[in-house]
């Protein structure tokens, strides 16, 4: 292709393409060099990734446990999204060769004496690790090393991690992992898992000549006493530790590593193994088939309202002839000339729909993409990075439907109006994560941002976001204002007495049940990913409940949107917008029932933390919801009063 284009002189056209050629076969040349690199290289590392517990919020790097780590080689770059959600990946001392098995390999021995108030203090930290089962996570080749158990009905599950140790209790009764191993039998002793057996499975590559690739990587975590350190043998009795050790206790790791050809299992389906023992599929479809019947239900209602009852309303007022007639009528035609009259408090309901916009198309992009494959759990860190850079991009959008409203709303205090709207949200946010940094910071979690992190954090949002916020504001407010279909009278039309069931707050504790109940069952599997560090990878069922929920949203808003103004209370903009955003209660409501009956979060740092990023995740769902709610209650009163003859 290089080639094909001829030139007008000779010596044009063999010193232009020569070049053209020499480039081609130097990219070529480095293709090959480095696919062979790849394949051929003999020599296996694994790296170490940060340790978490269901039992706590606070996740900590490997070093602070005091493994054995290696100090010579220098750590992978992390992306943005990686930093984020606290991992901290390092070089391990753990080296293999390919196909050369190892049993009983030393590693590093560590010593402490209870004496010296800094080794007290790591074996008290490594006690606390074993008590709250805190969870190694290995990486070799990009994939996660797995612990694979039997669990009931004969089914086997692969956790990602490993725990370091676990407890026996005082009246003898095993806590976590101890229950698998019946030698863990001593009272009131910490056993610590010092070896590790390590299973590499391959796949050797058809038709080429160059070598295998891995396809698994499966542990087995053991505990042995090792006492002759030198050369350790990894038999005989478990390693413990008593919980009121005084002296001198030391701690031998070790390892043994063993290859197994797997033909059955092939590069690109590595990951299925990991997947497959989630059995989750069958809840999921049960929880899009119950989404969907709830959208069909209200998609009828909204059908009958809008083929028969608004149809015959319209044909009706249309056949009127007198004035008369027309004083004799009553519903949502009588306040036609009060129903697009502004909000109070306009300017903040402009701001919050602007910030609901961003996120949004922020939220539908990411599911997208992720749908496409692009941020599978095999791009670490990818989902976040995407959603930060997505919503730094989408400032414009922000901008120019906050002003656009806000004008339309009769306001002129722009500068107002787009410094709230570049602001106020990610100002929350950031003020409150800000503050649950500091509490890891605090606690030395890996959690914690640092502080460049945190700056180039705020230079995106400064020098990105907001000027782009400022030019969708400059457009939105540059145009003319929404024409509306009917006249605002002067004087505001007086409400008369309404119901318990048509009182605003009613309607908007009614309105976000629906929309709640399409999401809770894959909010169960967001929540587990998230606190309970599960794997979630059906981005896919995802993509469809978000889909459901935009609907739900929009039809039940519409639906009692529709029963208000036959009420004949003409006051809609913040009603739709919180009777969607009201399945953001339903959302904080479900996250506490989770914190009780699921979690056994302890300490009053991870409960701050907890229920601090559950407030954000609470925040972004509101203006979400109700963004939706909003813009299908404005879509159907300006279509019904746009078919209306008015006078």
């Amino acid at each position: 292709a290089l080639l094909a284009t001829p030139t007008s002189s000779t010596t044009e056209w063999s010193t232009v393409h020569y070049n053209h050629l020499s480039l081609t076969l130097f990219i070529c040349h480095s293709c090959i060099y480095s696919f062979c690199f790849v394949f051929v290289q003999s020599s296996i590392e694994l790296f170490v990734n940060r340790l978490d517990s269901v039992e706590s919020v606070l996740p900590y790097e490997y070093t602070a446990f005091d493994f054995c780590s290696e100090t010579e080689e220098k750590r992978p770059s992390e992306n943005l999204g990686q930093v984020l959600f606290g991992e901290r990946i390092e070089p391990s001392p753990y080296k293999f060769k390919f196909k050369k098995s190892v049993t009983c390999q030393k590693v590093c021995t560590r010593s402490y004496d209870t004496n010296k108030p800094s080794d007290r203090a790591k074996l008290d930290f490594l006690k606390k690790g074993m008590l709250l089962n805190y969870q190694h996570h290995w990486i070799v080749d990009n994939m996660p090393v797995t612990w694979c158990y039997d669990v009931e009905e004969g089914q086997k599950f692969c956790n990602p991690g490993f725990p370091i140790g676990c407890f026996v209790t005082e009246v003898g009764r095993p806590k976590d992992a101890c229950v698998v191993n019946s030698n863990f039998n001593e009272k009131d002793a910490f056993y610590i898992f010092n070896h590790v057996d390590i299973t590499i499975h391959y796949h050797i590559v058809e038709h080429e000549q160059l070598g295998a690739r891995l396809v698994a990587a499966k542990i087995e975590p053991k505990s042995y006493e090792n006492p002759n350190e030198d050369s350790p043998d990894c038999l005989g009795k478990p390693k413990f530790l008593k919980d009121k050790h005084t002296g001198v206790f030391k701690i031998s790791y070790t390892y043994s590593i063993n290859f197994v050809e797997d033909k059955n299992i092939r590069w690109a389906s590595r990951w299925d193994y990991i997947l497959e023992s989630m059995p989750h599929t069958n809840i999921q479809w049960f929880s899009i088939m119950n989404s969907l019947v709830i959208v069909l239900f209200l998609s009828g209602m909204v059908a009958m309202i809008m083929l028969r009852t608004l149809h015959k309303d319209i044909a009706r007022y249309n056949q009127m002839d007198s004035v008369e007639d027309a004083q004799e009528e009553f519903g949502w035609k009588l306040v036609h000339g009060d129903v697009f009259r502004p909000p109070k408090k306009g300017m903040l309901l402009s701001v919050f729909l602007g910030s609901g916009t961003q996120i949004f198309i922020m939220t539908f992009v990411t599911l997208f993409f992720a749908c496409l494959g692009f941020l599978s759990p095999a791009n670490r860190g990818a989902l976040m990075t995407c959603s930060v850079v997505l919503w730094v991009l989408l400032g414009t959008p922000a901008g120019y439907v906050a002003a656009r409203l806000y004008k339309s709303f009769g306001g002129e205090k722009w500068k107002t109006n787009v410094l709230l709207t570049a602001f106020l949200c990610p100002g929350v946010v950031f003020a409150d994560f800000f503050v649950m940094n500091l509490i890891l910071w605090g606690e030395g979690s890996s959690a914690a941002m640092p502080f460049g992190t945190l700056v180039a954090i705020l230079a995106l949002w400064f020098c990105i976001s907001v000027p782009l916020t400022f030019i969708g504001a400059y457009f939105g407010f540059k145009k003319t204002g929404i024409e509306h279909p009917v006249r605002t009278n002067q004087i505001p039309r007086q409400i008369p007495e309404q119901s318990f069931y048509t009182k605003p707050l009613p309607g908007i504790i009614m309105g976000g049940v629906l929309p709640f109940g399409c999401i809770f069952i894959q909010l169960f599997f967001i929540l587990n990913s998230i606190w309970s560090h599960q794997m979630y990878y059906m981005f896919g069922f995802l993509f469809l409940v978000f889909i459901i929920l935009v609907i739900t949203c929009s039809e039940a808003t519409i639906l009692l949107c529709y029963f208000h103004l036959c009420a004949e209370d003409y006051h809609w903009q913040w009603r739709s917008f919180l009777t969607s955003g009201f399945t953001a209660i339903y959302f904080l409501i479900y996250a506490i029932h989770y914190f009780f009956s699921k979690l056994q979060i302890t300490g009053l740092a991870s409960i701050i933390l907890y229920f601090g990023y559950t407030m954000i995740m609470a925040l972004i769902f509101f203006l979400f919801t109700g963004t939706m709610g909003f813009f299908a209650c404005f879509w159907f009163v300006t279509k019904i009063y746009s078919v209306v003859k008015v006078d």
